[in-house]
């Protein structure tokens, strides 16, 4: 939606009351800064997310059925479109030509007789095997979760099974098989969230999902007829909690010919840091069984705020796209939002290295992004003496990227604002630890364990002379990648006001680098 007028005003005297509604953002070291505003309140309620996919209203939380076809990125995610906590779960649907700027669809699958409809993916049936289409127009394919409720509530186990609904245009309307569901389940309380894909190396379709605490393979000729292959997890991996949205996908290793194998699984509860996360698996897939020689747990991000992410099927360049749900189930229902609630992470290229012998899979926010960017501020060197600290001032940190070289030694950066709001980065060279405190953020009271502890990671791998940061803020998010996402971790934050302060504190003598802030155009 276009703007109809703009109002100029001094931001010392209304910054309070008009943080959530800034288009721009200017650097500035005075406090007296023109600010131009946006009257259009389209998104920008507060803490409404302005480069993030964010549902118009109502609940959201997995991405599911992401596809690439005939130029669109198709996006359907869990949806109740009646309030803003989970409810009976429907697939909503938005449609993307870049990633980043999304068009809201009608709702695509409905709760039927057979259940409410869980999370799931979405394929091409190219050659039309499946026989619902047909050659000249091939039909879509979602295959998802049924949840059966009156089981559920009769006590019953086998409340999940798999469907199939298909689409012949291209994913505005939709069918449900007639002869649902595909798999069944007899004895399981957790069998859900089919990932399919089509396996170039074995001419058959591939399915994974989830049973309890392992993941199963199936394969098929149809899309229709499975066949269980095996099963892996039993003793791998985090078990802390039940496993959910599995995905599987080839990678090859940067620098090298050589391809291996990405196994995702989400496990809620059972993160590092508490509630939700995905963990990951690098190994060798055959068409029908998943092995690794991996011992320890990895996880795909080290924050908080990261959950049930899963790859686009047939993304463009052989790229493999990822994007998450940007919550936790610890707080999903409770945070401070009131029409809308949760979004997703920013799409992200995954990529994957040998770091020190092992396997490392690596995250990047997309290409894309950098069209929406407009620097601001840039130098080329900082220099902070011993015990000294570097302060920027900024009209909204809070819908900024940030990016700078530091050395390998302590460095903490400090958000705030004059609400004395405070976010805290600390990198600890000596114990090879990066954390993020957010105790003193802003909103953090609405569930115990937002605010309650600072979430800390060991960063073995970290072992470059140089650190490259990169930490993208919106209205409601940080999302951090060290050196290229070895490390990546994504928080939820809710400040009073924007953060207008950054602060860069070091207790050696070092030099930052190459450092930029450039304000993030809104997509809506």
């Amino acid at each position: 939606m276009k703007n109809q007028w703009k109002k100029i005003i001094a931001a010392s005297a209304l910054l309070s009351s008009l943080c959530q509604a800034q288009e721009k953002n200017h650097f500035s070291i005075s406090s007296k800064e023109i600010i131009t505003v946006d009257s259009n309140q389209y998104y920008k309620e507060p803490f409404r997310p302005q480069f993030h996919f964010s549902p118009e209203k109502k609940w959201m939380n997995d991405p599911n059925g992401m596809l690439f076809y005939k130029g669109t990125y198709h996006l359907f995610y869990q949806y109740y479109p009646e309030d803003i906590v989970w409810g009976p779960m429907h697939w909503g649907h938005a449609t993307s030509t870049d990633l980043i700027h999304w068009q809201h669809k009608k709702i695509a699958l409905f709760p039927d007789q057979l259940g409410l409809i869980f999370s799931g993916s979405a394929v091409m049936d190219t050659y039309n095997t499946s026989g619902l289409g047909t050659k000249e127009n091939p039909p879509m394919i979602a295959v998802f979760t049924y949840h059966n409720m009156e089981f559920e509530k009769a006590g019953k186990i086998n409340t999940q099974t798999q469907g199939l609904a298909y689409s012949l245009d291209e994913g505005e309307t939709w069918t449900k098989y007639q002869a649902n569901p595909i798999i069944n389940n007899t004895t399981l309380r957790d069998f859900r969230d089919p990932k399919v894909f089509w396996n170039n190396d074995t001419k058959l379709w591939n399915l994974v999902l989830v049973a309890g605490d392992r993941a199963q393979f199936y394969t098929s000729k149809n899309l229709i007829n499975w066949n269980l292959e095996s099963e892996f997890g039993q003793n791998k991996g985090a078990h802390g909690g039940v496993w959910e949205c599995p995905d599987l996908f080839k990678l090859k290793i940067n620098g090298t010919q050589e391809e291996k194998w990405v196994l995702l699984v989400s496990i809620n509860p059972g993160a590092p840091n508490g509630g939700s996360a995905t963990q990951y698996f690098v190994g060798d897939f055959d068409g029908k069984t998943f092995t690794t020689s991996q011992k320890e747990i990895k996880w795909v991000d080290y924050g908080t705020d990261n959950y049930a992410g899963v790859t686009y099927n047939n993304a463009p360049n052989g790229e493999r796209i990822f994007l998450g749900w940007m919550s936790n189930w610890n707080y999903a229902r409770d945070t401070p939002t009131t029409n809308w609630r949760s979004a997703m992470t920013l799409p992200r290229t995954l990529s994957l290295s040998t770091i020190k012998g092992d396997y490392v899979l690596q995250s990047q926010p997309v290409a894309q992004l950098d069209k929406q960017l407009s620097t601001d501020f840039s130098i080329e060197k900082i220099k902070l003496n011993k015990g000294t600290n570097k302060t920027f001032t900024y009209s909204n940190l809070n819908q900024s990227k940030i990016q700078f070289k530091a050395e390998n030694k302590n460095l903490k950066l400090v958000f705030s604002n004059d609400a004395n709001d405070l976010l805290v980065l600390h990198y600890d060279a000596q114990k090879q630890t990066f954390a993020i405190d957010r105790r003193l953020s802003g909103k953090v009271n609405f569930e115990k364990s937002f605010g309650e502890k600072i979430h800390s990671t060991p960063t073995p791998n970290l072992i470059t002379k140089n650190i490259d940061f990169l930490i993208i803020m919106d209205w409601s998010s940080i999302e951090i990648f060290l050196n290229g996402g070895v490390y990546s971790f994504t928080e939820q934050i809710f400040p009073n006001q924007p953060y207008t302060k950054l602060t860069i504190q070091s207790v050696e003598s070092q030099e930052i680098k190459n450092t930029t802030i450039q304000s993030v155009k809104r997509i809506w």
